[in-house]
């Protein structure tokens, strides 16, 4: 059996600095309670790590008062996906030191719709809406934000509008296929609109593609991949968007392709594929952007 090991496989460079950061920061400060806002990242394992290396994860800010003595200097990490502008306001307010871990991408995409609001734009967030990178960037747009999730917000979106200038991002992790199918519907949606609009009240439309270069990476490999092995093994957290995508890619051009988070996963829940695999010729292994190294080699060795 041949196993072919997709080359841009597992962290990217958000979640390393993010992981990396983190870990460098827990070490040096070993005499003090360090908080993370939520997971660092979106995956079991990389959690399970950092907690044993005693970072401590929250789900609200609140959880900061009522574990930590109020003499104490409050240390709280940001995770890769981000955080509202809100949450940075509040916890300035409560003098906690923040460690801000958002991957550079996504802080791009905040800085670029803060700015663009402030010119009097209105924007179209092709996202997943409950995604936490979403909820984050959203709360940079002033509330003057539509999310297209699917074609129906398209329709939506425009109603929704309060300006005749809009400006199209997307989420780093988004599918780059739908991405472009919704562009073009936009595109046509406008054309359609100035068509019976006077010169002066037409609608400018500006489109930024934010979805990150790694992701687009990943994808066209996943791509490339799936349709020229029998089997297609994605390694990941179930949670993790960039993942999912990259599996619904491998299901799309592979008739045998499965999700796992790890190696023990794999040997509990897939014996059986397990069996198959012993049969075929080619078997190909893709890894999300937060599956690290060690992840994607474990379950190598149980193929092999």
């Amino acid at each position: 059996m041949e196993i072919i090991l997709g080359k841009t496989a597992g962290f990217c460079y958000g979640v390393n600095n993010a992981v990396n950061k983190a870990e460098e920061y827990i070490k040096c400060n070993k005499n003090k309670t360090v908080y993370c806002l939520g997971e660092l990242v979106h995956n079991k394992d990389v959690t399970n790590k950092l907690e044993k290396e005693g970072l401590n994860f929250i789900e609200k800010i609140d959880e900061i008062e009522e574990n930590i003595s109020k003499k104490e200097k409050q240390s709280l990490i940001i995770r890769a996906h981000g955080e509202p502008k809100s949450t940075y306001e509040i916890l300035k307010k409560r003098n906690v030191e923040i460690i801000d871990l958002t991957c550079p991408n996504v802080l791009a995409i905040h800085n670029i719709v803060e700015k663009y609001v402030t010119e009097g734009y209105y924007i179209f967030f092709i996202a997943e809406r409950n995604h936490p990178e979403v909820i984050g960037t959203y709360g940079f747009c002033d509330g003057k934000c539509s999310i297209i999730e699917n074609e129906e917000d398209i329709e939506v979106a425009f109603k929704e509008t309060i300006s005749n200038k809009i400006l199209v991002v997307a989420q780093t992790t988004f599918r780059i296929e739908k991405f472009e199918q919704f562009i073009q519907e936009i595109e046509e949606k406008v054309r359609e609109i100035n068509n019976n609009k006077e010169e002066n009240s037409k609608i400018i439309l500006e489109v930024k593609n934010t979805i990150c270069n790694a992701t687009r990476l990943r994808q066209e490999e996943t791509e490339k991949i799936s349709r020229q092995v029998d089997y297609m093994i994605i390694i990941g957290g179930k949670k993790s968007s960039n993942t999912r995508k990259l599996y619904d890619i491998s299901v799309k051009n592979c008739k045998n392709a499965i999700l796992v988070q790890n190696y023990l996963e794999l040997e509990h829940d897939y014996k059986e594929e397990l069996e198959k695999m012993k049969t075929l010729s080619k078997v190909g292994i893709m890894a999300g952007a937060s599956t690290p190294k060690e992840s994607i080699e474990e379950v190598i060795n149980i193929i092999k």
